[in-house]
C-alpha cells in the first residue's frame, strides 16, 4: 500500500475555495496503481466544483472508468480547470469546462444544458462545490456570509439537481457530497457544517422521492480531506497539524475518496440510495 503523508507544512492561501496550484505538497487525485474497469463506460458526468481536491479527484476516477465528464469552477480557478481537463483527456475522454458562479439560478440551469448539448446526454450528477469560513462567535457571522455560503454549498445543489431531473432516467444517479461536520457538528464552521447537515437530509429526502422512477441518490461525507479548502480556511499552524486527531492520525487524500464516488454512480451501489459513505479516517458517527 502507498504511504500517505502524516503531517503537511504550514501554509495558507488568501483566496476561497483557494488552489490546488499553490499546495505544498501537491494532493494525490488518484492512485497510481488505480486501475479503471469501465464501471461507467459510455456514461456522462456533471461535477460543481470539479476544478480541484475531491471534484478533481472524482473527475479523474469517473473518466478513468469511462465517462465523459463536465466540471464547473470559479473564474479564478482557471488554471486548477485547465489541469483537470488535461488529466481528463489523458484518460481518452472528453471534459467540458465550465466557469461561472453556482450562486446565480441561471448559471445552475445554464451548466446542465451545455452538458447535455455538449456531452450528448447526463447520468450522474456530482453536487460538490462549497466554500466555508472559520468564525469563533456564531453572533459574529454577518447575514451575507450564510446567504454567500447556503447559496454556494446547499442551493446550488437544489438548483442543479432540479434542473438534471429534467435528463435523468432509470438507472442514473445523483451524489451529494456532505461532511463529517454534519453527523457531530463543528464549532469553527457553524455555518458551512448547517449546510452539510441541510445536504444530509436533502439527499434522504429525494432519494426516497426519486426511487419510483429509479433514480438513485446518496452522498459522501468526508472527514479531514487534503484539499484547497484547508490552506484556504485555516491558519498555518492548524493545517500542519490537519488530520492528526483521526483514528490513522493523518489527513486523507482525494484519491481515497474518489472511488467512494466510483462505486456510488456505478451498478455496483445499485441497492443502495439515500445513503452516506464515510472516508473519515476511522472516526466513528451515529448516522
Amino acid at each position: 500500500m502507498e504511504t500517505k503523508p502524516t503531517s503537511l507544512p504550514p501554509q495558507q492561501q488568501d483566496q476561497q475555495p483557494g488552489l490546488e496550484t499553490e499546495m505544498t505538497p501537491q494532493p494525490e487525485y488518484i492512485r497510481a496503481t488505480y486501475k479503471g474497469s469501465g464501471k461507467l463506460a459510455g456514461k456522462v458526468a456533471l461535477i460543481t466544483g470539479g476544478d480541484s481536491g475531491i471534484g478533481r479527484s472524482v473527475a479523474v476516477h469517473f473518466a478513468r472508468e469511462g465517462a465523459d465528464v463536465a466540471i464547473t469552477y470559479l473564474p479564478d480557478e482557471e488554471q486548477d480547470a485547465y489541469d483537470t481537463r488535461q488529466l481528463i483527456e489523458q484518460e481518452g475522454r472528453r471534459c467540458l469546462t465550465l466557469p461561472g458562479d453556482l450562486r446565480e439560478a441561471s448559471f445552475c440551469q445554464e451548466i446542465v444544458e451545455r452538458t447535455v448539448q455538449e456531452l450528448g446526454g447526463l447520468n450522474v450528477l456530482v453536487n460538490n462545490a462549497a466554500e466555508q469560513f472559520v468564525s469563533q462567535d456564531v453572533t459574529e457571522i454577518p447575514d451575507q456570509q450564510w446567504l454567500d455560503t447556503f447559496q454556494v454549498n446547499f442551493f446550488s445543489f437544489v438548483r442543479v439537481t432540479r434542473a438534471a431531473l429534467a435528463h435523468l432516467k432509470e438507472g442514473d444517479s445523483i451524489i451529494n457530497t456532505s461532511s463529517i461536520n454534519a453527523y457531530r457538528g463543528n464549532q469553527q464552521l457553524v455555518d458551512y457544517t448547517s449546510t452539510k447537515g441541510a445536504i444530509t437530509a436533502y439527499t434522504r429526502s429525494i432519494a426516497q422521492q426519486l426511487a419510483e422512477k429509479k433514480i438513485r441518490v446518496n452522498s459522501v461525507a468526508p472527514g479531514p480531506i487534503w484539499t484547497p479548502l484547508i490552506p484556504a480556511t485555516f491558519p498555518p499552524e492548524k493545517v500542519a497539524s490537519f488530520g492528526k486527531d483521526t483514528t490513522m492520525k493523518r489527513p486523507g487524500q482525494p484519491s481515497e475518496v474518489g472511488p467512494c464516488y466510483v462505486f456510488l454512480a456505478s451498478d455496483d451501489a445499485s441497492y443502495i440510495t439515500g445513503q452516506a459513505l464515510h472516508p473519515n479516517g476511522g472516526e466513528v458517527l451515529n448516522t
